[in-house]
């Protein structure tokens, strides 16, 4: 026990590897982050106290669980204490909170986060039932999946709200255009919205640019007190709020389906945490999916009036040199979406905006927001991270 309590937590260190189809299997994607981050931190592994692995599906995807083990082991990290963290597709944004929490409380003085999946190496169809696993059996066995819900929330909000059908294809286009200056996307090519509006039907209204791809990769974090964080380096961030919360499992027992629950309450709770409002965030990851969950995010997030998001994508109020920048890393929707890996790589995207490691990419930012949505928001993590001053 380190005692540090006092101590606001630190981000000094981050790191991920190319998104996209890769040969590597879970454990080597996992130790290609780990050690990429204790490199950019100036730390030593065996330095590690706590190791937080996020991962959701490695027992379904590759037969192999125990990763968190076993990557202490590849690594170098032994003896650190080693938790493996699963929230669905959450897992990455739930691995902050640990993270957060093991540092916070002061059983820690060194903590590592990586998040990773492998998923490319099973058919679309494999991999898109092993997903669906995340539904309410009563929803699943009905044929329900993620995307289903994806589509009819989309036609909901478009009808209710009078927004053109083009808002959804600009959320995908804007992604896109960002994720060309991010070396480690699977996408690195701009689509236009006309291209994405003729593209196949996947869930109408939805076509198959409204959603994310199926990725493999890799995506750290370092964690440590500010006091400690001190003695390694100048530029680091910190985790100035973090909170997460859920919603019912069953989506249709949702008193408004364009309201997403575990958004609005993680979100109350990141914000009184840090002291910081809606107004506060100069550059938000939000979990894009889907592109319909850019639009519920940005309004239970409070970045706009319910109903109202599409408007501000319209008047190009979150690109890049837009009032709030969301999505520079590309998104999941360009950058890609490894499962345990997406919430810790939105992470990652928020510390290089806040120390200005972000390259092309680079906005001003000097507080930041992630929100990483588990299924159709059963269970979301928003975090707020803050530059050093």
């Amino acid at each position: 026990m380190t005692g540090r309590e006092s101590d606001r937590v630190a981000v000094i260190g981050a790191s991920m590897t190319q998104f996209g189809q890769r040969e590597e299997w879970i454990l080597e994607l996992l130790s290609e982050a780990g050690l990429d981050c204790l490199e950019d931190a100036g730390v030593e592994a065996d330095e590690v106290e706590h190791l937080y692995v996020s991962n959701m599906t490695s027992g379904e995807f590759e037969g192999m669980t125990g990763v968190m083990n076993a990557l202490a082991h590849d690594i170098g990290a032994i003896p650190a204490y080693t938790q493996r963290v699963d929230q669905t597709s959450s897992s990455g944004g739930a691995g902050i909170y640990a993270a957060w929490q093991s540092i916070q409380s002061g059983a820690s003085e060194m903590t590592l986060l990586v998040g990773g999946e492998k998923m490319t190496h099973r058919t679309t169809g494999e991999a898109t039932d092993i997903i669906a696993s995340i539904a309410h059996p009563v929803e699943y066995k009905t044929g329900v999946t993620l995307p289903s819900f994806a589509g009819m929330t989309a036609r909901h909000y478009l009808e209710r709200f009078d927004a053109p059908r083009e808002s959804l294809a600009k959320v995908a286009s804007k992604n896109h255009k960002n994720g060309v200056d991010n070396p480690h996307a699977q996408f690195q090519k701009e689509v236009d919205v006309e291209t994405i509006l003729e593209s196949p039907i996947v869930a109408d209204p939805l076509r198959l640019y409204d959603f994310c791809p199926i990725t493999d990769g890799s995506a750290a974090m370092l964690f440590c007190p500010e006091s400690v964080a001190q003695e390694y380096t100048d530029e680091y961030a910190i985790v100035a709020g973090v909170d997460g919360a859920t919603d019912t499992h069953v989506v249709h027992e949702r008193e408004d389906p364009t309201v997403m629950g575990g958004v609005v309450e993680s979100g109350k709770g990141a914000y009184e945490m840090s002291g910081y409002g809606p107004e506060d965030v100069d550059v938000a990851e939000l979990h894009d999916m889907f592109t319909i969950l850019e639009f519920l995010q940005m309004e239970g997030l409070g970045f706009a009036e319910q109903g109202e998001a599409w408007e501000l994508v319209e008047d190009g109020y979150t690109e890049r040199d837009g009032e709030l920048p969301v999505n520079t890393s590309g998104g999941l929707k360009s950058k890609g979406h490894p499962l345990g890996a997406s919430g810790v790589a939105q992470g990652v995207e928020i510390y290089e905006q806040l120390v200005g490691e972000a390259g092309d990419r680079q906005v001003e930012a000097d507080v930041g927001l992630c929100c990483n949505v588990g299924g159709f928001g059963n269970c979301v993590i928003t975090t707020i991270m803050e530059a050093a001053r």
